[in-house]
This record gives C-alpha cells, sequence and structure tokens, in this order.
C-alpha cells in the first residue's frame, strides 16, 4: 500500500526506460486495486506484466470490500499474490486479538482454485516466521503449507508460481542466507513432484521473496532452485528494481 498514482506513472516510466527491448525474464508489477487499470496502461506494449497482490474466493455477490479473479482478468492481470505473509499472519494493532487478516491454507486454496479457473496464475506465498525457523519446523512449516494452499490446484510452468518468503527477512534487512534459501527452495521442489510428478515441479517457478536487493539478487539468484524473487521494497525504486532484473538476467546468461 504505497505510492500514489503519479509516483506509480513515474516508477513504470522509468522503469520501462531502464528495461531494453525484450529481458530474457519476466517482469510483473503488482499495484493496489485502484491502480489497476492505468497501470495496464502505463506497461501497454512493453514487456512488463500486471499482477494483483490479493482476490476474493467467490466470482461475485455480496462481499462488500472484496476483488474477484474475474475482475482482475478485465483488467489486464496475469497474475494474483495469494497468502502473502501479510495476509496470512496477525498483524497491527489487533495482533493480540486475532489479527486483521489470519487467511488459513484453506482460503489460499480456494483462492488459487478460482484464480486458476479464471486463467490467471497464482503466486502462492509460503514461509515460516523467526520463531518456527528457531525451532527447527521450517520443513514442517512449509510441508503443510505447500499441501494446505494447493490443494485442487494444477500445477504447470504455466498456471502456478511459488514464492518462499521467509517471515523474518521480508522488510527486515535479514534476508535468508543463499544456503538458507537453496534449502527451503529445495524441499519446496520436492514437494511439489510429490504433489504434481517432477517433470512438472521442475518446471514451476520458485520465487525468493525476503529482502531482495541489487547487492544480494546474483546470489540468491544463482541457487539451482530459486528461480526468480518476490520484490518487496527494492520494487519501489525504479533503479534498485532494474538493478535486480539485470541481475536475474546475469546469472540467467
Amino acid at each position: 500500500m504505497n505510492l500514489d498514482l503519479a509516483a506509480a506513472r513515474a516508477l513504470v516510466s522509468e522503469l520501462r526506460a531502464r528495461i531494453s527491448g525484450q529481458p530474457p525474464v519476466d517482469v510483473a508489477i503488482c499495484p493496489p486495486f485502484p491502480y489497476l487499470f492505468p497501470m495496464a496502461k502505463a506497461v501497454a506494449d512493453s514487456p512488463i506484466d500486471l499482477g494483483a497482490q490479493n482476490c476474493w474466493l467467490e466470482l461475485k455477490g455480496a462481499f462488500t470490500g472484496e476483488v474477484s479473479p474475474s475482475m482482475l482478468k478485465e483488467t489486464g492481470s496475469r497474475y494474483v499474490i495469494l497468502g502473502h505473509s501479510e495476509r496470512r499472519h496477525t498483524i497491527g494493532p489487533k495482533a493480540a486479538e486475532g489479527g486483521v487478516h489470519g487467511e488459513t491454507d484453506e482460503i489460499i486454496s480456494a483462492k488459487g482454485r478460482l484464480v486458476q479457473d479464471s486463467g490467471l496464475t497464482p503466486i502462492v506465498c509460503v514461509g515460516e516466521t523467526l520463531d518456527e525457523r528457531d525451532r527447527g519446523e521450517t520443513d514442517g512449516v512449509l510441508t503443510r503449507q505447500i499441501h494446505g494452499s494447493l490443494a485442487g490446484l494444477d500445477g504447470s510452468a504455466d498456471s502456478l508460481v511459488i514464492a518462499y518468503e521467509p517471515v523474518w527477512a521480508i522488510g527486515t534487512g535479514r534476508n535468508a542466507t543463499p544456503e538458507q534459501a537453496q534449502q527451503a527452495h529445495a524441499h519446496i521442489r520436492d514437494l511439489l513432484a510429490e504433489r504434481f510428478g517432477q517433470g512438472v515441479a521442475d518446471g514451476i517457478r520458485i520465487q525468493y521473496g525476503g529482502s531482495v536487493k541489487p547487492d544480494n539478487v546474483e546470489s540468491l539468484m544463482s541457487c539451482p532452485d530459486v528461480d526468480g524473487a518476490l520484490v518487496g521494497g527494492a520494487s519501489l525504486k525504479a533503479a534498485d528494481f532494474a538493478a535486480i532484473i539485470e541481475g536475474c538476467i546475469r546469472v540467467n546468461a
């Protein structure tokens, strides 16, 4: 929930200028709902795709304040982020009372099925908290979230993206080491192989999200099971976002 419309337009304009031609990696922006239509115009005839930050789990009905996948498709969106840690976990002043989101794996899987049925690609986020990592529960948390969040979803390179975001590394400047990222991504890949078969699992992109910056992107992207980045704060500055894209290109050259 950052930037006003003028700043968003300026960001995309500068990003377009910094991305020459058709890059050998996929790039997308996921603005807040009110900016989807103007950002669709801003990225038109460019290599930048559009995505949304969330959706509801019904196509229509009395769900005041929610947005359906079919509505998102009409904006030109290709992707929908689901299960981001800020929606999974309790946040804000009411966290002690149970939080304001607290989305479950079951909710995320219901959204994911509808997103796929609507012809969009869900980016399903998974990841452990600091307490869970310190207790040695990372693999268990990821196993539970992958099994629960992907229940009923189709798996292919075009229909599903996974984003591993260690909650303790988001916006803290404390990113996971390449070794930690690779261990988590390899475990996720194994879970996807169990679910969809090894061939399909090898084609599904697993992104890393958690304080991705220009100075660490190449070391992270060099890991064999890290296929991309779900960029947070660094995506709000065109120079930083472009540098991250360039780092991904160099690794994949």
